[in-house]
């Protein structure tokens, strides 16, 4: 019995369950108001992307390419970033930020980035004196890391290039909340607002379930301004929700600015949300009101509810986000749910020592495996193969085939998901999310009990 970290037994990937860097980049940009990404790549780079994030938000997102062809890989392509970073500036006068994203083509020819800003930067000031775009360079080669490292490594540049300085204390909170839903982000907000606390979030999605308004006015875009970036230096505090997207920007302003910083645990789950609020009550002096004392007992009365009569000893396999899966599982374990087969997509060798894996490594009492740089064919070789007998699959849509085809019972959660309705909008954090999350997890076993033609254990149990 215990928890046992492993790594896939093959060389190449089948079925991926992440995507590249670059993927993971531009979804940090587009969460910036007035920011537009440039991928400076082959168009492919920016058009598949822009189609996942189209499928899981069933909205738009402005995101441009260079569009490297086979001469830029002989002669470089710093002419064609410099063409899409002018064509961007004049097509666009609101625009503010444009985080330059490089690809596997650009990083394996050399291109040099931060010349090519430089030089960029000059012919913005001849052509635009009264505008100020900021440009920044994120390096983010497809050949190793994943969409997950991509999107920590946009998040940490773009806090350096635009918080150059400590200015007049603001006050406020810098929350990192990782790669969220518009959900989570609301309710982010609402335990913010009832605490009392300023807070910059970073990047606030919330507008990415966009409204359609009669004057047909578009509002899909983030609402991190200019501005909340260039006062986190000054801010209060930062609370990193996650350690794997967005951790390294927190820790990175309390080196160079001395902001103090937390890494709370993923806030799934009761204890996990617990520990947020309690941190974010440390960092900014704030109590925590009843009202989230109700939210909570709320959320336990609900999920106590299920626990014991319908997921006691169900063994569960969880892929996704690192923070996400281990988030996920430590809530499993609240609700007597056992997650045996974590997945983890990328190879990143600090999960590992990850504290949360070696804090359930102590702790569980039934065999469970942690596969570091896994794809979904791990999943469906142990499942085919009976190493591991799973009653639930928790992740993304892209893992939909090996539920169905093994006939067990999936909860969607995580990017991308677009086989159901609307999720993008719930929350899977906070005390609400672990409630409806709980709900989802039995009405998915309910509703595969009904397919089964499972009755006798329905008429058992009530």
């Amino acid at each position: 019995m215990g928890c046992e970290i492993t790594k896939k037994d093959r060389a190449g990937i089948i079925n991926p369950m992440y995507d590249c860097q670059p993927a993971g980049a531009q979804y940090a940009g587009i969460g910036i108001k007035d920011c537009i990404p440039l991928v400076h790549g082959g168009q492919g780079c920016s058009m598949f992307v822009r189609l996942l994030l189209a499928q899981h938000f069933k909205e738009n997102f402005d995101i441009a390419s260079t569009s490297l062809h086979e001469e830029s890989a002989v002669f470089g392509g710093s002419s064609r970033l410099e063409e899409g970073v002018m064509v961007l500036a004049r097509r666009y006068p609101n625009l503010r930020v444009i985080t330059i994203i490089t690809t596997c083509s650009t990083e394996v020819i050399g291109d040099d980035i931060e010349g090519s800003i430089n030089a960029c930067q000059k012919l913005l000031r001849a052509e635009f004196p009264d505008r100020k775009i900021h440009l920044v360079p994120v390096h983010t080669p497809s050949f190793k890391g994943s969409h997950v490292s991509g999107y920590d490594e946009a998040m940490k540049a773009t806090i350096k290039t635009i918080a150059t300085h400590k200015g007049k204390p603001t006050g406020k909170l810098n929350v990192f909340p990782g790669w969220v839903n518009p959900g989570d982000v609301v309710l982010l907000k609402h335990y913010l607002k009832e605490m009392d606390v300023d807070a910059a979030i970073l990047c606030d999605t919330e507008d990415f379930d966009s409204p359609m308004l009669p004057d047909k006015s578009i509002h899909t875009h983030g609402r991190t301004t200019v501005e909340d970036i260039m006062h986190t230096a000054s801010a209060v505090g930062s609370i990193a929700l996650a350690r794997y997207e967005g951790a390294s920007s927190a820790q990175y302003l309390q080196d160079e600015f001395a902001v103090p910083a937390i890494v709370s645990p993923t806030p799934y789950g009761i204890k996990n949300t617990d520990a947020m609020l309690q941190n974010i009550a440390k960092l900014t002096g704030k109590e925590i009101p009843e009202s989230l004392v109700k939210e909570r007992g709320v959320a336990l009365d609900a999920l106590a509810d299920l626990a014991h009569m319908f997921f006691a000893n169900k063994k569960v396999a969880i892929f996704g986000h690192p923070d996400l899966v281990i988030g996920l599982a430590e809530f499993c374990l609240e609700i007597e749910l056992q997650p045996v087969l974590l997945l983890l997509g990328d190879d990143n060798s600090k999960y590992k020592k990850d504290s949360r894996i070696l804090d359930m490594q102590k702790s569980v009492s039934f065999d469970m495996e942690v596969v570091c740089n896994a794809d979904l064919w791990d999943l469906e070789k142990r499942i085919k193969n009976k190493e591991v007998e799973i009653d639930l699959i928790m992740g993304h849509s892209k893992g939909r085939y090996v539920a169905m085809d093994a006939n067990i019972p999936m909860v969607r959660v995580g990017f991308p998901t677009f086989d159901r309705a609307g999720l993008y909008r719930h929350p899977t954090i906070g005390y609400q999310g672990a409630m409806e999350l709980g709900e989802s997890i039995a009405n998915a076993i309910f509703t595969h009990m009904e397919y089964t033609k499972n009755k006798e254990w329905l008429l058992n149990t009530w």
